[in-house]
């Protein structure tokens, strides 16, 4: 190759080794830094690898093409291609093989001197070597030699010309005679051999690419085309081939040959080399002249053509290996994506092509890519407790544990959920009351208005009426100072929403003081005696929790400090209770003592401490703001509920448009449409449920159950939902009609009656309850039969032949339904084959062909979904 870009050719034997081609052949081996960072004038390929020279041969001049013989055996045996149109054997390197040493030195000479321009050892039989030379117009341009044979001169060809064109060289050595000869009168610029048959020979020829079969060299098979260069076979599929002219490539498929299956965006310069990735499926690379660009043509997927106009997609990407102008390319034989570059000035770089990340993330919370061969995994793990768990983790979970659906005990979904988190815990309880005491005041909805109790704390503060003022003593304290409370019938009921007191007009927290202590929340429920006024009952509570198992011997501390109490403003007491209440974890104690030292109307320490439950700052508010400051803190506090997305706010805004804003800031900070769906059919079946973002809600939450492949749990979320919203139920979607006036023929079964001549009407003999519709009840014409037992359709299963008596009638009185399962129309959309429903899933348990006389479809196996089994399944 004197006085062109070098090239490389990497050694079929050794992965680790290569040779540069151009005014010399130059031997080198490729390794990592570690193992030859010691050895002197190794040469930096990358970050990670050397290369080191191990030989060179320069005794072939004139070099125009190489080929390394592909067998183990002599391992560095090459054939070198002269601008003369000699193939010259040499090797790189000592071998101690004898049929090396009987090789080196051996030339094949052509009948007339014209330009070598490619060399392709048959794989197969690696004897044969195919040479590609330039047109002559009385000799061939495809000549194939066997290297084995001996020499044997010809009358025409004198042995004095032989040793004058041979030089020096022994004559012994000089092959003139070749195995076969093809392409007369034409030029091969470029040719390879076919994989799929050792006889095979691809050429590109002067004007069009021709395969030769050396079993009839008489003839060949051709398609006229421009793309003749560097014709390269897909070596992950035989039948797929490359070649290029000027700046386009076109691919062709073997089986189609007439012209090329795809031809590739044409390139500004005209190419110079294309080569197959052997280590990926359908990967193809090219090179222009004075680029240092590689573009690569991903066709992995690329489908079979089918029809003329077939073309299959690729996806193209350009990568750069290096900074200077790129003179030839190799791909690595084994290791993926990896290829080594040359520079016209003999520079090289060892690259590796990167491979796009195709990421899918799954339904149940694992993410999976894939990169090259290799398939990676990401699952969710570790302890649950160290973890915050994906929402959509916990909403299948939960839909497993059917949550939402308890619609009794509506406070049991919180723990259905878990039972860990406190804002559930609040909304569920919320729901629970709501339902409870709207079924006790017997206040059913009526059209487009919701039950008072439904529409919030908030709304129901801004109805009350006749609110008493009352003033009432401490229970347990020597100073009988007066509290002043505030009393009214809807007071009462936001306390009962609460959850502070039971049905009925008397404020009575004893309950749920003990309801409290059987929790274990004795700083609570001490808080709630305090507020009703009781410190002998707070500081029994807190001695009773300090006493308990594992309690808290401070709640004795505290306990004390609650006996001191006195309403002087100047005392002692009340100093230090003020100083030091901030002091205090436990946001229950804080406010107790924020209480005590608080001026009479005055208790901003209580409602606005921000770590207390909602329902106890708002049952607080409802005792002790008169009618002019409880609204105003309500709708203050239901605006900070709704714009943090808090769950516990849904006691103030109730199931109302202002409940639904709460909810939809709750879902876009947590993404739990399964609680807002659930919630918001509770008790909305208004406008409120009509609301585009709450059916969006439910949308998504039927369509996560799906792709969770939890459809019985989908189908039960659809009953629960038409129960709660009966506007929500679907029509029927799919119906059986008849073939000939189109009409539902289950609809019209199902509107006929069952007495009289609800039967023999449409064309059916016999009693009206044997349930027998054979004729479409539209237009009488006979329905179609069963391929099985042949009797027509609508005709009992019960009654056919071979599955009990002929006469054997149908209580209708039992089972109202015309038909059951079995009874049912089915068939195949493919063929339109079918019958009863029980006959053909009984012909199917043993069969997976059409029952139908000369049909041949498989009609089971090509339900795709057929085969798939629900994760929920029963």
């Amino acid at each position: 190759m004197s006085g062109s870009k070098p090239d490389i050719l990497w050694s079929p034997h050794h992965v680790d080794r290569y040779v540069i081609c151009d005014s010399e052949l130059s031997l080198y081996r490729i390794e990592s830094v570690g193992n030859s960072e010691a050895k002197a004038g190794a040469l930096r390929l990358s970050e990670e690898t050397t290369a080191t020279l191990l030989a060179i041969n320069s005794d072939t001049p004139y070099m125009k093409c190489v080929a390394w013989y592909p067998k183990h055996e002599p391992e560095c045996l090459l054939a070198v291609g002269q601008a003369n149109g000699r193939i010259v054997l040499t090797s790189l390197g000592q071998s101690h093989n004898s049929k090396c040493k009987d090789l080196m030195g051996k030339e094949f000479v052509p009948k007339h001197a014209r330009q070598c321009n490619t060399l392709a050892w048959n794989p197969v039989d690696s004897n044969w070597l195919a040479a590609g030379l330039d047109k002559h117009r009385a000799d061939f341009s495809v000549l194939i030699w066997d290297i084995s044979s001996k020499f044997t001169p010809e009358a025409s060809v004198t042995m004095e010309k032989i040793r004058l064109s041979a030089g020096d060289t022994d004559a012994g050595l000089v092959v003139t005679k070749p195995l076969y000869e093809l392409g007369q009168n034409d030029a091969c610029l470029s040719l390879c051999w076919l994989p799929r048959d050792q006889k095979l020979l691809l050429a590109g020829m002067h004007r069009n690419l021709a395969i030769f079969d050396l079993r009839n060299t008489s003839q060949k098979m051709f398609v006229n085309t421009k793309a003749i260069q560097g014709v390269t076979v897909d070596p992950h599929f035989h039948d797929r081939v490359a070649s290029f002219f000027e700046g386009q490539v076109a691919i062709w498929d073997l089986r189609k040959f007439e012209k090329p299956v795809l031809t590739l965006t044409e390139q500004p310069k005209p190419l110079t080399k294309v080569a197959w990735c052997p280590t990926r499926t359908g990967l193809l690379a090219t090179l222009t002249r004075d680029s240092n660009i590689i573009r690569l043509y991903d066709m992995q997927h690329t489908p079979t053509p089918i029809g003329d106009e077939t073309e299959p997609t690729i996806i193209e990407r350009s990568v750069q290996p290096c900074e200077n102008h790129i003179a030839s390319f190799a791909w690595h034989p084994s290791s993926q994506n990896r290829m080594v570059v040359v520079t016209p000035n003999r520079s090289m770089t060892d690259f590796t092509v990167f491979e796009r990340i195709s990421l899918a993330w799954s339904s149940t919370g694992s993410i999976m890519w894939a990169c090259g061969r290799h398939l990676y995994e990401c699952t969710e793990e570790g302890d649950a407790s160290s973890v915050e768990r994906d929402i959509a983790t916990k909403m299948r979970q939960r839909a497993q544990s059917r949550y939402g659906h308890d619609t009794e005990q509506v406070w049991r979904n919180y723990l259905l959920a878990g039972g860990d988190e406190p804002q559930l815990k609040s909304l569920w309880y919320t729901l629970y009351f709501m339902k409870q005491y709207t079924e006790d005041l017997e206040q059913k909805p009526v059209v487009n208005k919701l039950p008072l109790v439904y529409s919030g704390i908030k709304n129901i503060v801004k109805s009350s009426s006749g609110t008493v003022e009352s003033r009432r003593c401490w229970n347990g304290s020597d100073r009988q100072a007066d509290v002043i409370r505030y009393h009214s019938d809807e007071r009462c009921l936001a306390l009962q929403l609460c959850g502070w007191i039971k049905r009925g007009p008397e404020i009575d927290v004893e309950p749920f003081l003990q309801s409290l202590e059987v929790e274990r929340e004795w700083e609570r429920a001490a808080a709630v005696a305090l507020f009703n006024l009781d410190i002998r009952r707070a500081i029994q509570v807190l001695n009773k929790g300090a006493s308990a198992e594992k309690g808290d011997l401070n709640l004795n501390v505290v306990a004390m400090a609650l006996s001191g109490y006195t309403d002087e403003k100047n005392s002692l007491w009340r100093e230090m209770c003020s100083s030091l209440r901030l002091q205090l974890n436990n946001p229950h104690l804080c406010v107790m003592f924020a209480f005590l030292t608080s001026e009479p109307g005055s208790y901003d320490g209580v409602l606005y401490e921000s770590r207390l439950a909602v329902q106890d700052r708002v049952a607080f508010a409802c005792i002790f703001l008169s009618d002019s400051q409880l609204p105003r803190y309500i709708e203050k506090l239901a605006s900070k509920m709704k714009e943090a997305g808090n769950l516990e706010g849904i006691l103030l805004t109730g199931l109302t448009k202002d409940g639904v804003d709460l909810m939809e800031s709750y879902v876009d900070r947590t993404g739990d449409v399964q609680t807002a769906s659930f919630c918001m059919l509770k008790g909305s079946p208004g406008e409120v449920v009509k609301d585009s973002r709450v059916q969006c809600w439910i949308e998504n939450y039927r369509n996560l159950l799906d792709a969770w492949r939890f459809w019985h749990k989908r189908a039960e979320f659809d009953i629960h939902r038409s129960k709660l919203d009966p506007s929500s139920k679907p029509l029927a979607q799919v119906f059986v009609s008849c073939n000939f006036c189109g009409k539902s023929i289950s609809y019209s079964c199902s509107a006929m009656p069952h007495q009289g001549r609800g039967f023999s009407q449409y064309g059916v003999s016999g009693s009206p309850t044997k349930s027998k519709v054979t004729s479409c009840p539209g237009c009488r014409k006979p329905l179609p039969r069963c391929a099985l037992c042949l009797m027509n359709m609508g005709t009992p299963v019960s009654s056919c032949p071979g599955t009990g008596k002929s006469d054997e009638k149908v209580d209708l009185s039992k089972d109202k339904k015309l038909a059951q399962f079995n009874n049912w129309f089915t068939w195949c959309h493919n063929c339109r084959h079918g019958g009863h429903t029980g006959h053909m899933l009984s012909w199917f348990r043993d069969h997976t062909e059409c029952p139908v006389s000369a049909c041949t479809c498989k009609c089971m196996q090509l339900d795709t979904t057929g085969n798939l089994v629900p994760s929920d399944s029963v």
